[in-house]
């Protein structure tokens, strides 16, 4: 016994794959003139629109503080497999 379907006389697989593939095409718009670009798009954005961080200045005490707590938390790592950062 073979794992073979049998087709009903007069059924074309590629005539089924190639009728679907036209109702799809069908329904595609190709006409790609658009009033702008993406690269238009890209120009009109504001240059000054980005305001960087400012973060509050540090002390050289809290910048100590800091590293210090970091090297604790590096050399206190309990056999992590890991580098010690987490996000």
């Amino acid at each position: 016994m073979s794992n073979e379907k049998k087709e009903p006389e007069g059924f074309d697989e590629e005539e089924l794959i190639r009728s679907e593939f036209e109702s799809i095409v069908s329904g595609l718009n190709l006409d790609q003139s658009t009033p702008s670009t993406y690269l238009d798009e890209l120009d009109r954005i504001d240059q000054d629109g980005f305001v960087p961080p400012n973060p509050a200045p540090q002390t050289p005490r809290g910048f100590i503080d800091s590293a210090r707590n970091a090297m604790k938390k590096w050399f206190h790592r309990n056999d992590r497999d890991d580098d010690g950062a987490t996000l």
